[in-house]
């Protein structure tokens, strides 16, 4: 089965976890034969196609963006349609409305379903006019996946969609990682001190990354900041004109530092205080690496992954006291780090494994599949 993913940026132009959940899902499929194509935007687009292990990845030039949706020249949106007749199956990754434009425009009667990341959150005034094309496209897919079942419970957009929605947790795959880097790990100890703490991410408004900003100030422990995104600039300068000096900036590292970061921490933390974040893959890689974790309880699937005082500590969103506090008290207490990061890679082994999540989509693939055929066979 040959399957096109769609979504508005994929490695290598950007590092992000919804990039990386795609990457897991297209892993997770591959033993069940599924060969997988996925379509984006890129501001630089040479060359235009890139081979990777998982995916064969086509990218189109971004012709220009309004409110974080880039859009797609004629010829891109010719290439998708090329693309959409040579596949049996598109998967959009929701959101990213010009998708919902493509889908619809291109008049496609290949198969589609979608996985729905996260709620339409910051644009509100632009959603209201969006609503009517973003509910005409979700109600034309045969199979709309939501990410856990805390989102599919509180989404208003696909509470009335409830007898399209399946959830499937994402997951990631222990062998799609470098195993940590003992030489590695010391580094990081050695640059940050001990015991420090580690965020991993886009650096997006709704990742609370002001608040634990705050939080850090008085904290006597070092916070890695890793990652690169458009707040990342006025971040840097809050904490420098706040004299935050144990706040440490990395900008993107690659895997094989990710993990030796994310391994040499006391704890994994979370901040996210918005719906934008639908899950948290990085809080899916510290359980991986049997890491404490703190999040914030944001109605999401972010506590799914995270259950308070199993697998770490849950705080109220956009909490800067709640933020210091969590950390403060795992900074002081090793063997409670211990033992929670102990329960998230038990629940990381019982309820995200990949083979799972790749029978479930494939499932979920050929019943779409089927259904269109049997509707052009009628």
């Amino acid at each position: 089965m040959r399957v096109l993913h769609v979504y508005r940026t994929y490695f290598p132009d950007t590092q992000g976890g919804l990039e990386e959940a795609i990457r897991q899902i297209c892993c997770s499929t591959m033993p069940h034969g599924v060969r997988n194509t996925v379509f984006t935007l890129s501001d630089r687009p040479r060359p235009a196609e890139i081979v990777f292990p998982e995916a064969r990845v086509v990218r189109v030039r971004k012709a220009f963006e309004i409110a974080s949706c880039g859009f797609a020249t004629p010829a891109g949106v010719a290439r998708f349609r090329r693309e959409a007749q040579t596949h049996d199956l598109i998967h959009y990754h929701f959101p990213w409305p010009f998708a919902d434009m493509l889908h619809l425009g291109c008049r496609t009667r290949t198969p589609a379903i979608a996985t729905y990341h996260s709620d339409v959150v910051r644009q509100r005034v632009l959603g209201a006019f969006y609503r009517p094309l973003m509910n005409r496209f979700l109600s034309g897919l045969h199979r709309i996946v939501a990410t856990s079942p805390q989102y599919a419970r509180t989404s208003e957009v696909l509470a009335p969609l409830a007898d399209k929605v399946s959830v499937i947790p994402l997951t990631i795959d222990p062998s799609s990682y470098p195993p940590p880097d003992p030489t590695r790990v010391q580094r990081w100890r050695e640059r940050l001190g001990e015991p420090y703490f580690a965020f991993v991410g886009v650096l997006r408004y709704y990742k609370g990354l002001d608040w634990l900003l705050e939080a850090a100030a008085g904290l006597p422990v070092a916070i890695a900041i890793a990652g690169q995104g458009p707040e990342g600039e006025r971040l840097r300068r809050v904490a420098q004109m706040r004299g935050l000096s144990n706040v440490h900036f990395l900008g993107h590292i690659n895997d094989a530092d990710k993990m030796a970061l994310l391994s040499g921490a006391r704890a994994v933390v979370f901040p996210s205080h918005l719906r934008s974040e639908a899950f948290g893959v990085t809080l899916l890689e510290g359980a991986m690496l049997s890491k404490a974790l703190i999040s914030c309880e944001i109605g999401t699937g972010t506590s799914h992954v995270n259950v308070d005082r199993e697998t770490g500590i849950v705080v109220a969103p956009a909490d800067a006291d709640a933020l210091r506090g969590a950390m403060r008290q795992l900074a002081a207490d090793a063997a409670r780090s211990i033992r929670l990061g102990a329960g998230a890679r038990a629940r990381f082994e019982r309820r995200f494994a990949a083979a799972a999540t790749g029978t479930s989509y494939v499932e979920v693939y050929r019943a779409a599949a089927m259904a269109t055929s049997v509707r052009v066979a009628a």
